[in-house]
């Protein structure tokens, strides 16, 4: 089975994450797609965020009904901080069965070069881009591991979300319901409208 991995912090999932997903796992050669929730990214600063396993159950919430997506905690039990070629090498010892591919942002393929060992990841493992506004110019967008494809762009962020809860605005349809259910539940990001 030839598995997509869309990594990210999911603080939280957002409908602009679940439409990238499921681009992957129904318009292009993958066969499903696992979320990767990502204890904290080297590259980024911790800032708001919240709770893993928070973030992993509203991960869990959204792909409830999802036939292709799935949500992966490998990431929970690995060293910190987590790196991409140390997930991608224990994923394939733990499944050697399936082929692993890695989904990311033009955004990211962009920022690749700063990656630990981004060269094995070109060498071994094929990447599929959706597209940000923005990064059309990737240094490695030509190279043959790399995939660009034509998902569906959205302006949608993490950001934008948890800084319209703290600002008691309506997020509904910008995460599915039963997500935002549980961000009421919880309080997390602020006071919800």
């Amino acid at each position: 089975m030839k598995i997509g991995l869309l990594f990210g912090s999911f603080n939280p999932i957002h409908v602009g994450h679940l439409i990238i997903a499921n681009y992957m796992a129904n318009y292009t050669d993958l066969d499903k797609v696992w979320l990767v929730v990502s204890p904290q990214n080297p590259l980024k600063k911790y800032g708001d965020l919240i709770n893993t396993y928070d973030r992993l159950e509203m991960a869990k919430l959204a792909t409830d009904n999802a036939k292709n997506l799935s949500v992966s905690d490998v990431e929970l039990k690995l060293p910190q901080p987590s790196y991409t070629i140390d997930t991608l090498a224990h994923l394939k010892e733990k499944y050697p069965q399936h082929e692993f591919a890695l989904i990311m942002g033009s955004d990211n393929l962009v920022s690749l070069p700063k990656w630990k060992n981004f060269k094995l990841i070109l060498r071994d493992y094929k990447i599929y881009v959706y597209p940000r506004p923005g990064y059309e110019n990737a240094e490695y967008a030509s190279h043959p591991s790399v995939t660009i494809t034509m998902t569906p762009q959205m302006e949608l962020s993490a950001t934008f979300i948890r800084k319209s809860i703290a600002e008691k605005k309506d997020v509904r349809y910008f995460v599915p319901d039963s997500v935002l259910d549980f961000i009421e539940s919880k309080n997390l990001y602020g006071k919800v409208k």
